[in-house]
């Protein structure tokens, strides 16, 4: 089933090449015009069983440093068109380049910073046994407003009871999120603040 259900996915995805691949090379141009710096964001996540794989987003962002060096708060570098871009998850388009390369597919957990592996519970792990994905049950259900602990358990559900139709329901549930811009980001935050360890 899983491996049907990703071949789905990954032909979907190929087949709508000219539709997603012309806005992201729209949004790209517009990105470089306006910062001046590379329009693309990659950074190492960790994907299936813990393998780990650059991911590929629309830079959303500007390379601000405090005086010791150190990047400043989300908020303060965060661009007019970076809103614009998370507000409409458009900034995840090009992670469809990760779904062509079998790194993620469509539907699934997300792809989480490599650094936090060390950090799951043995039960928080198994969100590895798939591949992770652009949207997923958690996505829907809360997005980045529910705390980390609800994410895992959201994702750990969405492993044992995976099946082709509840992708659809998720893909259909991640359209009305988007269009009513629910759970962008927690409170007093951009997007989610960083995990760091599980209270359980």
């Amino acid at each position: 089933m899983n491996s049907n259900k990703f071949l789905f996915w990954w032909l979907l995805t190929f087949i709508t090449i000219p539709i997603w691949g012309s806005l992201v090379l729209f949004l790209s141009v517009i990105n470089l015009l306006i910062t001046q710096k590379n329009p693309f964001f990659t950074q190492l996540r960790a994907g299936q069983y813990g393998k780990v794989f650059r991911i590929l987003k629309l830079r959303t962002m500007r390379d601000m440093l405090d005086s010791s060096g150190v990047p400043l708060p989300d908020k303060e570098r965060i661009t007019r068109l970076g809103q614009f871009l998370r507000r409409n998850s458009l900034d995840e388009l090009p992670s469809l380049i990760n779904v062509l390369k079998g790194d993620m597919t469509i539907v699934g957990p997300r792809p989480l910073l490599v650094e936090y592996l060390s950090l799951y519970s043995e039960e928080q792990k198994k969100r590895h046994n798939v591949r992770p994905g652009i949207t997923g049950w958690a996505q829907v259900n809360g997005r980045n407003a529910i705390l980390w602990e609800e994410k895992f358990d959201l994702d750990l559900w969405y492993v044992g009871n995976q099946s082709f139709l509840l992708d659809i329901k998720i893909l259909f549930m991640t359209m009305v999120s988007v269009i009513r811009r629910e759970g962008i980001s927690s409170k007093g935050e951009v997007t989610m603040s960083k995990f760091t360890g599980s209270k359980k």
